[in-house]
């Protein structure tokens, strides 16, 4: 038989019972609709994760105290104190791949301006903190390195700590806020950056010079990281290695022991974090596969239920003529067709979906052509591998037997 004439069969069969396959057809679209959407937000978490960790510097490196054997205790990075300005000072004039170095302390404070008040976090650095973090102005400058080395009171605020303290439309520079009772003067503003993907505030912060932050309000040697930017990415795990080096002979850490600080890179974490999302993504995508599979199974079921309703059908045309493999096809056509359909309805389904999740949650979501290839050839797959099962049935029918069945 002709393709033509299969296909036209095919469709006066299943037109038949428009009702019975759109509720077989549910399982595809759904399966695949759901694939679409987990991938596009997967996706989306992939690509705003690594646009995060890129807005601090692609070629930034940070170290951080901690991550030795301490008393037969493995500790964690940040988990104690033992870094000072010093290291940093030591990376900066001995290490031949970094361009920019300056160590870093924090301290959470409570900030007041007039009437008003507002609790944020305090990091203090030296003017290249800047340049690491790829921060810009919008208004007014950084502190200069004179002001830095006389520990001079004045700072840089974020957005959010402006329209906190000064309001929507205030202009806090020139202007004195108090941290922790001491007067600093505002003498810029930044540009917004807002939340990066770990859903923290990047706008909701004052910098200020790091001997101020350390001699007047920490009163403490040691800081809490050390940012570097290494010359080019290329150069960053010999920059790492490097760094390592000279902080182990500043520590005077002897062969045997551990460090007693970690060397992290940006692209560490984004490795990090994009393998966290990526298993995210996979574990999503599979539970929504499982739809596919008991569309799968649903396209079998109504199969052969359709083999058995049409076996006196079948074997009238076994009697005119038509061979089992013109059957075979047949049914074949009808099950790819179910799920071809399922797979259009679905891909439309899943793309609204995810635009919607997009508008409406506020969460990023990336559509790619090669998700919406692969959940399509999937369905078909599916259709093709569950279907074959009945149609090989229908095929194998004796054309007497079928004949005489009622």
């Amino acid at each position: 038989m002709r393709i033509v004439n299969l296909l036209k069969i095919a469709y006066r069969s299943l037109a038949k019972n428009k009702m019975r396959v759109l509720l077989t057809m549910l399982g595809i679209i759904i399966g695949v609709a759901s694939v679409i959407a987990m991938l596009a937000i997967g996706q989306g978490s992939k690509q705003n994760i690594q646009s995060s960790v890129a807005s601090l510097g692609t070629n930034s490196v940070m170290v951080y105290p901690g991550s030795s054997a301490m008393g037969g205790v493995r500790m964690g990075a940040g988990s104690y104190s033992t870094l000072t300005a010093k290291d940093a000072d030591a990376i900066m004039a001995k290490c031949d791949y970094v361009s920019e170095v300056t160590p870093v302390v924090q301290k959470s404070s409570q900030i007041i301006a007039g009437n008003q008040n507002w609790h944020t976090m305090v990091a203090g650095g030296r003017t290249q903190y800047f340049t690491i973090r790829n921060l810009t102005i919008a208004r007014g400058n950084i502190f200069s390195a004179n002001e830095e080395r006389t520990a001079a009171k004045v700072c840089v605020i974020g957005l959010t700590v402006s329209e906190n303290l000064f309001g929507m439309n205030g202009d806090p520079v020139g202007k004195f806020i108090r941290i922790n009772s001491i007067p600093f003067k505002v003498i810029g503003i930044m540009d917004r950056k807002g939340q990066n993907s770990f859903g923290q505030d990047q706008d909701d912060i004052i910098i200020a010079p790091f001997s101020t932050v350390q001699k007047r309000m920490l009163s403490s040697m040691f800081v809490n990281s050390i940012l570097i930017s290494a010359k080019s990415e290329g150069e960053i795990e010999k920059a790492k290695e490097q760094i390592t080096g000279i902080l182990r002979i500043q520590h005077k850490l002897p062969p045997s022991t551990e460090d007693d600080f970690t060397v992290r890179s940006q692209a560490d974490i984004a490795n990090i974090f994009g393998s966290i999302s990526k298993i995210m993504t996979i574990l999503l995508a599979s539970i929504a596969g499982i739809s596919l599979l008991v569309g799968g199974i649903g396209i079998m079921n109504i199969m052969l239920v359709s083999v058995t309703e049409r076996t006196r059908e079948i074997g009238i045309r076994m009697a005119v003529g038509a061979r089992g493999r013109d059957v075979l096809v047949q049914f074949m056509i009808e099950s790819i067709f179910i799920s071809f359909l399922g797979g259009i309805i679905g891909i439309i389904l899943g793309v609204v979906a995810a635009m919607l999740v997009g508008q409406f949650a506020g969460w990023p979501v990336v559509i790619t052509v090669s998700s919406i290839l692969l959940s399509f050839v999937f369905s078909t797959a599916v259709g093709l591998f569950f279907g074959w099962y009945p149609a090989r049935k229908a095929s194998h029918l004796n054309p007497i037997d079928a004949l005489r069945y009622e």
